[in-house]
């Protein structure tokens, strides 16, 4: 079972692209997914796909199906989301530590996450480059989304200098071109000792071992694909300090039959080989 992706159209243009993790051109043939590919680094195991669509052909696809897709499994994927943040501990973190109450969601689809976190008593800010996703965002739940780009959207800077106590991107660092500098960017919205999350399929997990090339997550538009080491060693060389990081998601909902399902994904979990790795880290304080 695949994640939503959109065909790509023909239009589409492509260019070949180095290691995102290490910058090696070093690769051998992963998956082949039809009219796309993945490679594999023979520097560190990164997986990519190459060629790679590029920036703006990637945008496109987040249209008026995407915003439906979103709004009809929105609750969903707020109680995986609130799960995920409950096993890493973050909001009792956050309110422990003292750290500014306030979270920057990017990738925030219709809000959900942001709804949730205003009614906690947080100053909240979304980016997301489905405008009908923002718009409906926006209306339904009274949440304040910039359409765009981290780097291309408008964000309120006017509240300690645009910079917020918490950074969470759930399930975008794997279509972002560069992630390293989308992780750049995310330092420079956060404040000293702020909480960064990411959330991302994870290549060294089961499903990804199992099915490879069928894998839900080989899809068209996700162009890179972490495995937790990988995504460490990046969060790492971008200025953070991983705290706590989880894994779930051991064999998909139709894949096997309940009493298999079930012991599968607790052990998937407990051992660290989950579908889905989220990483919790902290912006290292000026000089630390």
């Amino acid at each position: 079972m695949k994640t939503f992706s959109k065909k790509p159209a023909e239009s589409e243009r492509h260019h070949e692209v180095h290691c995102a993790v290490c910058g090696s051109d070093d690769t051998v043939k992963h998956w082949q997914c039809g009219d796309f590919s993945f490679v594999k680094c023979r520097e560190c195991g990164h997986v990519y796909q190459n060629p790679q669509p590029d920036a703006d052909s990637l945008l496109n696809r987040y249209d008026e199906e995407y915003s439906d897709y979103e709004v009809e499994n929105s609750v969903t994927f707020l109680t995986l989301m609130l799960k995920g943040l409950d096993d890493v501990g973050f909001f009792k973190r956050m309110e422990a530590d003292g750290i500014d109450r306030s979270l920057l969601d990017v990738g925030c689809a219709t809000g959900a996450l942001l709804e949730y976190a205003a009614r906690r008593g947080y100053r909240v800010q979304g980016v997301e480059v489905c405008e009908p996703a923002a718009e409906y965002g926006r209306e339904h739940r009274g949440v304040p989304i910039s359409v765009g780009t981290l780097e291309s959207a408008r964000l309120d800077d006017s509240t300690d200098g645009g910079r917020f106590g918490a950074f969470h991107a759930s399930h975008v660092i794997e279509h972002v071109p560069d992630p390293r500098a989308f992780l750049r960017s995310a330092y420079q919205r956060l404040v000293d000792g702020g909480y960064l999350v990411i959330v991302t399929p994870n290549t060294a997990g089961l499903q990804a071992r199992l099915f490879g090339a069928q894998w839900r997550s080989a899809i068209a538009d996700h162009v890179n694909l972490f495995s937790k080491r990988n995504l460490l060693r990046l969060i790492r060389e971008c200025g953070f300090r991983p705290v706590a990081t989880q894994t779930w998601g051991g064999l998909g909902i139709g894949t096997a039959p309940g009493w298999l399902k079930r012991p599968v994904d607790r052990c998937a979990k407990a051992c660290g080989f989950g579908d889905v790795v989220l990483v919790m880290a902290r912006r290292r304080k000026a000089g630390a």
